[in-house]
C-alpha cells in the first residue's frame, strides 16, 4: 500500500541536552525517602562544604564517607585520626561530627586545634560573611579568625601514629638534661 505524498510520517519528539540536563538537575534535588543520604567520595563532601557556603578546605583529602541526616548532622569518616595543618596544627579523629547549616558547623565533635602548646577542641567554625575573606574557629576559650584563603584546598592529613614516630627532639630541649 502506497502512502500519498502529502502525508507526512511525524518522527518522535525527544528532549533536547538542555531538558535533559534540566530534569537530571530537578530530580537530584527532589528530596529522598530515606533518613539520611551518604557517599563514599570525598570530593563530594567537599563539594557538599561548598554548596552550604563552608570552605573546601575545611575537611582533609582524606575523608573516606559521609553522613548527613535530614536534621543536619553531619557525620564525617577518616580512616584513622589524622593530623594536618593550617595556620597551626589540626588533628581529625576518625569520626567528625557536627550540625551543618548554611555557613556553619556547630556542636563539632572530632577537631581540635594547637594553641600555645595546648590542643583545643574545635566547638564552631562560621564564615559569617564570604566576602570579609574570614572564618571563625570557636575553641571554648576564644575565637580565632583566620583567613578563608587557608580553606580553599582540601588539604592532606598525614596519620597521627605515624607523626607520633617520627617526632624529632628539640635540640634547645635536650640540653637541659
Amino acid at each position: 500500500m502506497a502512502v500519498p505524498s502529502s502525508t507526512s510520517i511525524k518522527p518522535r519528539s525527544y528532549l533536547t541536552k538542555q531538558q535533559r540536563y534540566f530534569l537530571i538537575i530537578i530530580c537530584s534535588l527532589l528530596p529522598s525517602s530515606s533518613s539520611s543520604s551518604s557517599s563514599s567520595s570525598s570530593s563530594s563532601i567537599h563539594d557538599l562544604l561548598v554548596s552550604r557556603g563552608l570552605p573546601a578546605g575545611l575537611l582533609p583529602k582524606e575523608v573516606k564517607s559521609y553522613t548527613l541526616s535530614e536534621n543536619g548532622t553531619l557525620e564525617v569518616f577518616l580512616g584513622e585520626p589524622c593530623l594536618t595543618k593550617y595556620e597551626n596544627r589540626v588533628i581529625f579523629d576518625s569520626v567528625v561530627r557536627a550540625k551543618l547549616s548554611y555557613g556553619s558547623l556547630s556542636g563539632v565533635e572530632g577537631l581540635s586545634q594547637e594553641e600555645l602548646f595546648l590542643w583545643l577542641p574545635v566547638k564552631g567554625i562560621i564564615v559569617y560573611d564570604p566576602k570579609s575573606g574570614l572564618i571563625l574557629f570557636d575553641i571554648g576559650v576564644a575565637h580565632k579568625q583566620l583567613s578563608l584563603s587557608l580553606f580553599e584546598d582540601p588539604p592532606l592529613c598525614k596519620p597521627q601514629g605515624i607523626l607520633k614516630n617520627n617526632v624529632r627532639k628539640d635540640k634547645r630541649f635536650e640540653a637541659l638534661r
